[in-house]
């Protein structure tokens, strides 16, 4: 288990730090937007300049992943892009929510290795 969970650390570190530095310097060539709300959902995100603040999150959290510090940390700044992926998906583009799950699985797998760091979130307060 523990392999595997390097592994998913590894593999969502490498994955957020590609797509993060992309939101930032656009390198890999993207088509034309999608059509519809997808459409307009990308060009308010593009026009209020959020995905430079979605892409820093991303590029800090995988260089965390990456160096096997502050893991927790990064597991917590991922957790609402995530969210957001996730439901973007679900309610505008179900088909295509394969990636967004995949990378939930790793996410989950890594988040299981290091549960200790977030019990106290699911301690009660008497």
């Amino acid at each position: 288990m523990k392999i595997a969970s390097i592994i998913a650390r590894l593999l969502l570190g490498l994955m957020f730090l590609v797509f993060g530095l992309n939101g930032l310097l656009n390198f890999i060539p993207t088509g034309p937007l999608p059509t519809g709300h997808p459409g307009e959902f990308f060009a308010v995100m593009f026009a209020t300049h959020y995905f430079y603040a979605v892409g820093v999150v991303m590029t800090v959290s995988a260089i965390l992943l990456l160096i096997n510090r502050y893991v927790a940390l990064g597991l917590t700044f991922l957790g609402p892009v995530l969210v957001n992926i996730l439901l973007f998906h679900l309610f505008m583009q179900p088909k295509t929510i394969g990636p967004g799950v995949f990378v939930t699985l790793l996410w989950l797998l890594v988040a299981w290795q290091h549960r200790a760091a977030f019990a106290g979130l699911f301690k009660a307060q008497l």
